[in-house]
């Protein structure tokens, strides 16, 4: 495999994007590989490496399907839902918790406030 084109941060040639550029523009890579990287650079650290994708070989972003949009929603509910007491938190339940903050901390007064 031949070696990939690296350039420096915001010195990219035109016509190349990240991924995330290309989803700001509603589009995918599409299974293409990967055309160049750029490396942004920092001190005392390995720099930032972010790969870059042809823009014209790039596809549309496919679309949500009613299906999807239902799937999502009970994940989204799930990662909500405190275990222990089964009720909806209003919040993603963090992880290093494991359950929703009265639970975590059933002795605390602030939670009454």
């Amino acid at each position: 495999m031949a070696a990939i084109p690296v350039y420096v941060w915001r010195l990219a040639p035109d016509g190349l994007a990240t991924r995330r550029q290309l989803r700001a523009k509603g589009l995918r890579p599409g299974g293409q590989d990967v055309v160049a990287q750029i490396e942004r650079p920092r001190r005392r650290r390995p720099p930032l490496v972010a790969y870059l994708y042809r823009v014209d070989a790039a596809k549309p972003v496919r679309p949500m399907t009613p299906a999807k949009w239902a799937v999502l929603g009970k994940a989204n509910a799930a990662r909500r839902t405190c275990p222990q007491c089964r009720t909806d938190a209003g919040y993603v339940i963090p992880a290093e918790l494991g359950v929703c903050v009265p639970c975590a901390y059933p002795d605390d007064e602030q939670r009454a406030a």
